[in-house]
């Protein structure tokens, strides 16, 4: 695995990382209402600013281009970590899951999730380290998912059950409704000549179906840091602080989803640039420079986190304009 840091930092990173996870699960094993605006604007205030904080750390204590390269893995796997709202939201409500138990399956889902992309993370670190061509797949990858995104836009409107959360159906014992936010809970005892039984709770299909989305999501939003850096911890810290930060936001932007109607192709043009960013550093590897009359860039990383930042800056304002435009046509009809 490719890093630059020690092994005693990263057991202090990973202490500090499960610090606030115990942390965020006290908050919500305390709370006893749902999330009110204040609540998340609080907390997605406090996760910005512990990713802000550790940029600063490694800008200050680890010097090179690694604060840098956070910077810019941070924001773009929290950018496209944004799309996973969509999913959540049609998911919560496909499920009816009750409100006061949204926090706790986007907690348990996000963790799973995360997780499960640690793995992933040091596959792609060993492919990488092993073959240098991984870069022309990752970059082709990137490429592809970008033009189907852009030409496609969002398709998981119609969220449907998969084969895996059917076959848990199926082999595990599930009660029919929910018991408020627990996720076992008993059958009746009350009713004669009937033994109580231990059942799960559609909360587990719900937590398992977000944990997947986030998965799926991964296999964009991973190779495109991959795009950025190849240092794992800069990897995996950029992505467990931006998905830390994912569930707060789910209640804070709600409705601004519905407004950001060109999310999908400012997704789209950050996903293709990076992976010809990829592909150009492959061919840089590769000894090749120039591609016919064309000169290859080094892109550095400056580069990329200012053409990141001004893609979602534009896509935002372009997006702001079109509801605003569209919202005062149907007031004048």
């Amino acid at each position: 695995m490719i890093t630059a840091v020690s092994p005693l930092v990263w057991i202090i990173t990973v202490v500090a990382l499960l610090a606030i996870i115990a942390l965020d699960l006290l908050v919500i094993a305390r709370r006893q209402r749902t999330v009110s605006i204040k609540d998340a604007t609080r907390w997605v205030i406090i996760y910005i600013g512990l990713a802000a904080l550790f940029a600063v750390g490694l800008f200050v204590f680890h010097p090179g281009p690694a604060g840098s390269e956070f910077v810019a893995g941070y924001i773009t796997e929290y950018s496209l970590s944004v799309d996973n709202l969509f999913v959540f939201v049609i998911i919560m409500s496909r499920f009816a899951v009750p409100a006061l138990a949204q926090d706790k399956v986007l907690y348990i889902g996000i963790i799973v999730s995360l997780l499960l992309r640690a793995v992933f993370i040091a596959a792609g670190s060993a492919a990488i380290a092993a073959a240098s061509w991984t870069f022309y797949l990752l970059g082709a990858f990137l490429i592809y998912t970008a033009i189907r995104l852009a030409v496609d836009g969002e398709s998981d409107a119609d969220f449907k059950e998969n084969a895996v959360l059917r076959l848990l159906r199926r082999v595990l014992p599930f009660s029919a409704d929910y018991d408020g936010a627990r996720l076992v809970t008993r059958t009746d005892t009350r009713l004669p000549g009937r033994r109580s039984r231990v059942l799960l709770t559609p909360l587990v299909i719900v937590i398992a179906a977000i944990g997947m989305a986030n998965v799926i999501f991964a296999l964009d939003s991973i190779p495109a840091i991959f795009g950025l850096t190849q240092d794992a911890y800069i990897i995996i810290t950029a992505n467990a602080l931006a998905l830390m930060g994912l569930r707060q936001l789910y209640f804070l932007i709600g409705g601004l989803l519905e407004r950001i109607v060109y999310l999908n192709v400012g997704l789209a043009v950050i996903l293709g640039f990076i992976g010809l960013k990829l592909i150009i550093e492959a061919l840089h590897g590769s000894h090749i420079d120039d591609v016919g009359f064309v000169h290859l860039p080094h892109i550095g990383i400056a580069v990329s986190l200012g053409f990141i930042l001004a893609t979602l800056l534009v896509t935002t304002i372009i997006s702001l304009a079109k509801t605003g435009y569209d919202r005062r046509r149907q007031e004048a009809d």
